[in-house]
């Protein structure tokens, strides 16, 4: 995408269209002091970024804000504090997060990363070309549910489904997955829920999420209302597709908030996500509020109310195995996190050991 793509702000507007508002505007209250210009991060690539200013688009270098801590790189969705003076610029800090969506960036190792900050909608697009993967929507709602967005699930490609009966049965599989989730069926070939997609995301920031072929270039130009994002046909064998967008967008839309798009997600890995399992699994977690022993593992426990709800055929037998797979899952990255954590902590310590046994042989003359 090139800066053209970008709406571009003026100085007689403000940053409102982008989500700025008064409480932003009073936590940048020191930054302004400092001279510094506020602006939102509309993309990251190759050490730089991207930062839509009052003034319009701000090429940065976020030299100063790339910690050791892939979480806290600067991430799309960001709200910088810009040096606008000189060349190049810098991105010198960037505001508290109200919300950030994570994933594990791999199920071999205990590192985050972090796709895109200050969401107040999670749009997970799945598509109806291919057989659907519940399992595969819970994971991203259990991310979703966790960054502190609220999750949507839209159906894309529901002209390929011609028969309503067969629509309805899938919507009620989704619906079934997703509790306290509204759930939409989409098509951009027939235009159907376009409009309400578009109201639904027109107060806030919306990222939208989902594996490559899931429709969401498509998703996003009928929400922009032009064709902004490429789009590329999704193979016809298993529906997936090549990666049309390559780094994650911040666009402004036209009847109101903001999208952020982004490239097609190969893994759906959990990052210390045990609130959003509860979320996602919240009928297996009632049901648990009534087992006789507070720790039941729900296994083989006498008096556990969510194996009576399996027996009685209440809970399906596909979401508590679901359940259970994402919590040892959760588990076994929030361990690998910790032991990363204490061997982090072991390691300064050794360090700062060393430091002081040298700086002491140095008062003593090389004297140990």
């Amino acid at each position: 995408m090139s800066f053209s793509s970008f709406p571009q702000a003026s100085p007689s507007h403000d940053l409102t269209p982008f989500g700025w508002d008064d409480a932003w505007a009073a936590e940048f209250t020191p930054y302004t002091e400092q001279g510094l210009v506020p602006g939102r991060v509309v993309r990251v690539d190759r050490g730089q970024c991207d930062v839509m200013t009052a003034d319009g688009i701000v090429r940065a270098d976020t030299a100063f804000v790339t910690p050791h801590d892939p979480l806290r790189v600067i991430c799309t969705g960001d709200w910088a504090a810009v040096e606008t003076a000189g060349n190049p610029r810098y991105v010198k800090a960037y505001l508290p997060r109200r919300t950030a969506f994570v994933r594990s960036t791999s199920s071999q190792r205990s590192e985050g990363q972090i796709l895109a900050a200050n969401v107040d909608h999670a749009i997970i697009a799945v598509s109806l070309a291919v057989e659907l993967d519940l399992g595969r929507i819970e994971r991203f709602l259990a991310l979703a549910w966790e960054s502190g967005a609220q999750p949507l699930v839209v159906l894309t490609k529901a002209d390929l489904v011609p028969d309503p009966v067969t629509l309805g049965h899938l919507v009620q599989d989704v619906e079934a997955t997703a509790p306290g989730v509204q759930v939409l069926t989409v098509s951009s070939v027939t235009g159907e829920g376009t409009d309400v997609l578009a109201a639904v995301v027109s107060g806030g920031t919306s990222v939208l999420l989902g594996i490559s072929g899931a429709g969401k270039s498509t998703l996003a130009n009928a929400l922009l209302g032009e064709e902004v994002m490429e789009v590329q046909e999704a193979r016809e064998v298993d529906g997936k597709g090549r990666h049309t967008t390559t780094t994650r967008n911040l666009l402004a839309l036209p009847g109101g908030g903001v999208l952020i798009d982004t490239p097609g997600l190969r893994g759906v890995g959990l990052w210390d996500a045990e609130v959003g399992v509860g979320q996602v699994f919240s009928e297996i977690e009632e049901y648990a509020e009534h087992c006789r022993f507070h720790d039941c593992a729900h296994e083989a426990e006498p008096g556990c109310a969510v194996l009576a709800a399996l027996d009685s055929g209440e809970l399906a037998e596909r979401r508590l195995e679901s359940y259970r797979k994402l919590l040892r899952e959760n588990q076994r990255i929030v361990a690998k996190t910790d032991a990363r954590l204490r061997s982090e902590i072991r390691r300064d310590w050794r360090l700062k050991s060393a430091e002081g046994r040298a700086n002491y042989t140095a008062k003593r003359g090389g004297r140990v």
